[in-house]
């Protein structure tokens, strides 16, 4: 199959495909009497596998390490054990930051329910952002 079809089979981009050639996390696939690349089943399993890593948020790296082990003929269920410790801690300091955010946005609207609306010849962007929030650095 082309790249096309192994991109709608599959449900990414051509680009994608290229990019995860390029990078190495695909091999380079056979090509036609007329160059055009030429997929196979091992391949839509291969990125099927890399999009299914990739919606657990697994970077490309850790992807490309556990296809080595395959690629090698080993498992490689030990590494992603640790890999699976290591994104449970990750979501989990996500959430936190993420709900530190839904503190600060809840203030920020609490105060900017105190505040009136800025004149239309106010200098200032947006006053309930600017003056609610300090800026960072």
């Amino acid at each position: 199959m082309r790249i096309g079809e192994l991109a709608r089979t599959v449900g990414v981009e051509p680009s994608t495909i290229r990019y995860y050639e390029s990078v190495g996390i695909l091999p380079e696939p056979r090509r036609t009497a007329s160059g055009y690349r030429d997929y196979g089943d091992d391949d839509v399993q291969r990125l099927r596998f890399v999009a299914l890593a990739r919606s657990l948020g697994l970077g490309l790296g850790d992807v490309g390490d556990i296809l080595a082990f395959r690629d090698r003929g080993e498992v490689p269920c030990g590494y992603v054990r640790g890999l699976l410790v290591e994104q449970v801690a990750a979501v989990e300091r996500r959430i936190e930051e993420l709900q530190d955010l839904a503190g600060e946005l809840r203030r920020l609207h609490r105060h900017a329910e105190t505040l009136p609306d800025m004149a239309p010849d106010d200098p200032c962007v947006c006053h309930l952002i600017q003056l609610g929030r300090p800026p960072t650095h």
